[in-house]
């Protein structure tokens, strides 16, 4: 009994698997070779070449650009398109915008730089001044900071100067 469901549970478990591979469309290509996608063949196949599609599939071709006249190469199409003056415009706005938002945000980061710099600065000038320097715990207390704590905080305000004073 324990057989016959293991069994059965593979064939449904088998062919749900199978299932997407279904969906596949399948066409002679101008060349002759057989191509498989999940996507429709482009629109240049003939009926006669599509060898498959997938259940309730109708025929959708994908947008392509308008083909020029005959004896007419592509490259015009292409050089109107760039030389149309509002897209360039557009393109040309577009790109300025972009510089300006990174001038902004480096303008802002160089604010920040120099202002933790002079955070930075002040701190060691306290720390090596030799006043007392208190700090608060978290349980909220009121500690004074030893030698060593002092040379800790020493060095985390180099080590900002480094990464912030240039």
């Amino acid at each position: 009994m324990n057989r016959r469901y293991v069994l059965a549970l593979a064939t449904v478990l088998g062919l749900a698997l199978a299932l997407p591979a279904a969906a596949q469309w399948k066409w002679r290509d101008k060349r002759g070779l057989t191509q498989y996608s999940d996507l429709p063949p482009p629109g240049g196949v003939p009926e006669s070449d599509i060898l498959q599609r997938p259940s309730a599939a109708t025929r959708r071709t994908l947008p392509t650009a308008a083909a020029p006249a005959s004896g007419a190469s592509a490259a015009p199409l292409a050089a109107s398109r760039a030389s149309n003056p509002e897209l360039e415009e557009k393109r040309k706005k577009a790109e300025q915008d972009l510089a300006d938002k990174k001038s902004a945000e480096d303008t802002k980061v160089a604010a920040a730089k120099k202002e933790n710099c002079g955070r930075a600065r002040q701190q060691l000038r306290t720390i090596d001044s030799g006043q007392r320097m208190s700090r608060t715990n978290e349980k909220g207390e009121r500690e004074l900071l030893d030698d060593s704590a002092r040379a800790v905080e020493a060095k985390r305000a180099r080590d900002v100067m480094a990464a912030d004073c240039q």
